[in-house]
Formats: structure tokens, C-alpha cells, sequence
């Protein structure tokens, strides 16, 4: 074969090497405007070594290998002895390790922790989403474990430490401990009140030993799990350790790990609990309560992985059409690529600052902030992850055939994309916990009014959007069957009130037109072509000033 045939001309170079933070405008800016200047200097040296490091080609390949060796399944030893361990592949250990010590489980006892957490997440993440599962329930165990002091004393310093130390063996023995949870069962999925999980008290205050099958248990390599079962004074929260302080192996039957259309890297398993130790966590009675702030905090991840995954797949977009030649031009000059780049920057940006909002809220942790999260933390995870896999198939296609190609990385994000959306209750249960909160908390509807008002004037599309919300919110007959519509409403109206307030005006007012205005088509790409389109495609691409 002649060696003509081999010249490569006109693909795409790698995104490599360039510093994921300091090349996402969105996320640097919301980190400028929410951390105090006292912490501010800090927070930027550690997010853009996070950032350089995410950008690197050992990241990626470190991304790369974990999901082409998944985790594996060693029910017994050689001998027979049940062992119940998942292996993982090296790669996965260093992307733990490595976030681990970029403080991404440790957000509750630091100045402005939990945007610097966030903002960390949402540039590691993209270089791998699987191993943020782990990060993020170890970091959102942390209130629960608060509601008694005796064990957050005890677990708290590992849980938030900045050393990872892989393998099991008693957590008093180890650095750094990391912590998933069982709440679900195969008979009842998010209703966990029909959990079926028995929890048989011991004379020890607060001891049980559980009886049970979880149907999904996530990270089961993890030190310590917390767990929901029915005690004698009703459902419960427990907190079970895979050893026991005197180095035994407590009773953790691993039966089976869940072959998932995405996460590959990451391990997710059926459990059994047959006279499993445990310690009871809050009261008999409050499981759903002790967990709720739990359940919160890794609700808000699923926001923030998202907006990870929409990132790095807009910028794959982006950086492609940068370099890619097509019908005597390149992409990203042609008028149409332009739209549906601009469009999908769009759509990344909001999702970026409304995370960002959120996590400055948790670090405000006002009466106010806290009713505000009440209801935008629901809409936002019923909003944002929704809009993550049309985001990340669009942005696919922009790579045409090569985008389809493993290689590329742009299957990967696919399968991941709609991972946060089913995770931490899927769309329908976000839409109705929006709904309990309005009926139940109007304290909570005040303070996301009051947040949404803050741009009020400023743009007449935006302020007819609020206009109608109010319409709707005052109308509560056959609320539940149009719940989506409404938090929908909700979350757009949020975002683009935030959008009005902090982003360049080209980007503000291609949001309202589209959004909000209804100059919008129904796929991507269908924004109104007199806009600024050029100046919204040039802020998302993945190059750092």
C-alpha cells in the first residue's frame, strides 16, 4: 500500500494538556464571585493545579482505563473463605486518591467549602465520572452522622481527611475512610418506606444486627455504609462498617455488581445483611429524616456532575469545530455549527452557575439560604440533570462519525449522561418534592421568589417569565399531573435570573430569547440568528486566556 494513504490531514489534535478550570469562564467567574477575597487567592491556586491536573494526558488516560477494566466480583479466597472484596483497576485508585487529596470529600468545616468543593468536583469529574459516586457520599454522610455527636466525632476527621488509603481494615487503623450507602430494595426503589430490612436491637445502647437484601448499594468497597432498615420503632437510619474495630470482617454479602449501561468504573452491588452488626444513627422512628440532609447534598451533586459532563462535552464540541475543515471552511465559522455550538454553551453555563449558587448557599447557611435550597435544589437535579444527555448526544454529533467512535471519548459521556437524572430519586420524585414544598413550606417559595426577583427589570422576557410562574403557582388545581411543567418553569426562571445578574449580556440574552421567549425551535441549534452568537462560542471555548 502506498504510503500516501497514510497522511492524516485535517483531524482534530487532543484536548490535552490545558487547565480545565482556568479554561471554563462560567465556572472561574461563579468562583470569583462567591468565595470572600480573604480565601479567594487559595481556592484559585488549588482549582487550577485540579484543573492542570484534569486537563493532563495521565488524567485521561487514568479516565480511559478505569472504565475499559471495570471493577470485579471476589466472593471467597482460594480456600472458600467468603471475602466479599471488589477489585479495582490501579487507575481507579489514583483518580480516588487524587481527588481525595484535593479536599474533595472535606466541605463542611472549611472557609468557603462548599464552592471550593463544587468547583473541584466539576473539573475532576470530567477527566472521569464514575469515582464521584464514592466522593460524594462520603462527603454528604457527614451531616447525617451530625445528628449524633458521638459518631461524628468518631468518623467525621476520616471522612473529610485528605488521605486515601485503599483496602479494608478497621477504620481506627486508617488515614482516610470513604462511605457509600443501601437504601433501596428491590420491592420498593425510592419508596423506601417499604423497605423490608429488619434491625434487631442488642443490649449495647444504640447496637442492632440487620437482616435484609439492598438491592443497590453503592461503592461497595467503601469502609462504612449508611443504611436504612425497620427497627422496632419504625424505619431507621445505621451506620455499618465492612470491619469491626476488633479486625473481623463484618457480615456484608456481596451477591452480585450491577452491569449498568454507564458508571463502568464504578461499583454498584446487590448486598445482604444476615445478623449484620450495626449503630443506630439519629432517633428509632426518623431514618428519612437523619438522611434527608444526605440525600440533599448528593442531590446537589448530581447538579454539579451534570454540569461536568455537559461541559467537557461542549468543549470537545467546540474544540472540534475549532480545528475541523469542512465544505472550504472551518467548522466553527460556518453559521449553522455556530448555532448549535452556541446553543449547547448555553445550556452549559446555566447548569455551571445555578451548581455554583447552590453550593454558595450551603456555605451561607442562613434561614434564608436554607429555604431557598429547599425548593431549588429539587428543580435544579430535576432540571439540569435532564438536560444533560440531549446536551452530550447533540455535542456527540458534532464530532460526526468520529464522535461515535470509542476513542473519541464522547460515547463514554453518553452512557453517563443519564446517570444523575435516575440517581438520588428520578424526575418525578424531584417534581413532587418541589410540589411538598411549596404546599408545605412557604417559606421556601418566598426565598426562591425573592432570589429570582433580584433581576427583575432587567431583561422584559425575564420579567414575563416570572409573571406567568406566579400565574401558574397561584393555580393549584391538577397540580400534581402538570408538577413537571411547573418545576421546569421553576428551574429556567432560576437560571435565567442568574444568567441576567452575572453573565456577558450576548450569553443573558440568548438564554431569555430562547428559554424564556420561546424564539427557540425544538432541537439545538434553532437559536434566533441575529444574536451574538459568535461572542457565546468564543467564551466556552476550552482555551485559557
Amino acid at each position: 500500500m502506498a504510503a500516501t494513504t497514510h497522511t492524516v490531514t485535517n483531524q482534530v489534535p487532543p484536548l490535552v494538556g490545558y487547565d480545565v478550570f482556568a479554561a471554563d469562564r462560567a465556572l472561574s467567574e461563579a468562583v470569583e464571585r462567591h468565595i470572600e477575597p480573604g480565601v479567594l487567592p487559595v481556592a484559585r491556586e488549588e482549582l487550577g493545579e485540579l484543573g492542570r491536573s484534569a486537563g493532563s494526558a495521565q488524567a485521561q488516560a487514568w479516565g480511559a482505563q478505569a472504565n475499559e477494566h471495570p471493577p470485579v466480583l471476589r466472593t471467597h479466597d482460594r480456600y472458600g473463605n467468603r471475602i466479599d472484596e471488589v477489585e479495582f483497576h490501579p487507575a481507579w485508585h489514583r483518580l480516588l486518591g487524587h481527588a481525595v487529596a484535593a479536599g474533595l470529600t472535606d466541605a463542611w468545616g472549611r472557609p468557603a467549602g462548599h464552592v471550593r468543593r463544587a468547583a473541584g468536583f466539576l473539573v475532576w469529574t470530567q477527566a472521569e465520572a464514575g469515582h464521584g459516586c464514592p466522593l460524594s457520599m462520603t462527603h454528604a454522610a457527614v451531616p447525617a452522622l451530625r445528628t449524633d455527636p458521638v459518631l461524628a466525632a468518631e468518623w467525621e476527621p476520616r471522612l473529610t481527611s485528605y488521605v486515601y488509603e485503599e483496602g479494608l481494615r478497621p477504620a481506627s487503623e486508617k488515614a482516610g475512610v470513604l462511605f457509600g450507602m443501601g437504601m433501596t430494595e428491590k420491592q420498593g426503589g425510592t419508596d423506601v418506606r417499604s423497605n423490608t430490612t429488619r434491625a434487631e436491637p442488642l443490649a449495647g445502647d444504640g447496637e442492632y444486627l440487620l437482616t435484609g437484601h439492598k438491592w443497590f448499594c453503592s461503592a461497595p468497597m467503601s469502609d462504612g455504609f449508611l443504611v436504612l432498615a425497620q427497627a422496632p420503632g419504625g424505619l431507621s437510619c445505621f451506620l455499618v462498617p465492612r470491619v469491626l474495630p476488633d479486625g473481623s470482617r463484618n457480615v456484608f454479602a456481596i451477591q452480585r455488581l450491577k452491569d449498568k449501561l454507564g458508571n463502568r468504573s464504578n461499583a454498584s452491588a446487590e448486598v445482604e445483611f444476615d445478623g449484620t452488626w450495626a449503630r443506630r444513627v439519629g432517633e428509632e422512628g426518623r431514618g428519612v429524616r437523619t438522611i434527608i440532609e444526605m440525600v440533599a447534598a448528593t442531590r446537589l451533586d448530581c447538579v454539579v456532575g451534570s454540569a461536568a459532563l455537559m461541559r467537557q462535552a461542549v468543549a470537545q464540541a467546540i474544540h472540534h469545530a475549532t480545528y475541523r475543515s469542512a465544505f472550504g471552511g472551518l467548522l466553527i465559522d460556518k453559521p449553522l455549527m455556530r448555532n448549535v455550538l452556541a446553543d449547547l454553551a448555553l445550556e452549559s453555563e446555566a447548569a455551571t452557575v445555578l451548581a455554583m449558587r447552590l453550593a454558595a448557599a450551603y456555605d451561607t447557611d442562613t434561614e434564608e439560604e436554607r429555604a431557598f435550597l429547599r425548593i431549588a435544589v429539587p428543580a435544579a437535579k430535576y432540571w439540569v440533570t435532564k438536560r444533560c444527555t440531549p446536551v452530550v448526544g447533540e455535542a456527540l454529533e458534532c464530532l460526526g462519525g468520529n464522535g461515535y467512535v470509542e476513542e473519541s471519548g464522547m460515547p463514554r459521556l453518553l452512557r453517563e449522561a443519564p446517570l444523575n437524572s435516575i440517581w438520588e430519586g428520578s424526575g418525578n420524585v424531584q417534581a413532587l418534592d418541589v410540589l411538598r414544598a411549596l404546599q408545605r413550606e412557604p417559606q421556601a417559595l418566598d426565598a426562591f421568589l425573592r432570589e429570582v426577583g433580584r433581576a427583575r427589570g432587567a431583561d422584559h422576557r425575564l420579567d414575563a417569565a416570572i409573571k406567568d410562574l406566579l400565574t401558574e403557582l397561584a393555580d393549584l388545581e391538577g397540580i400534581e399531573a402538570r408538577a413537571r411543567r411547573l418545576v421546569e418553569r421553576m428551574a429556567l426562571v432560576l437560571q435565567g435570573s442568574l444568567l441576567v445578574r452575572w453573565a456577558p449580556p450576548e450569553v443573558s440574552d440568548a438564554f431569555c430569547a430562547s428559554r424564556l421567549g420561546g424564539d427557540w425551535g425544538a432541537a439545538f441549534g434553532t437559536l434566533p440568528h441575529s444574536l451574538g452568537l459568535a461572542s457565546v462560542v468564543a467564551r466556552a471555548r476550552p482555551v485559557a486566556d
